[in-house]
């Protein structure tokens, strides 16, 4: 149980990092997306 919940936390957070890398690259160059 711990260790599901843990690998939840650390996809969560991966996908919560993704996003805000790739809004942050989609306002400096938005002409790519």
């Amino acid at each position: 149980m711990n260790g599901t919940g843990l690998v939840a936390d650390i996809v969560g957070a991966v996908l919560a990092l993704g996003l805000i890398v790739y809004l942050f690259f989609a306002l400096i160059k938005p002409e790519r997306f």
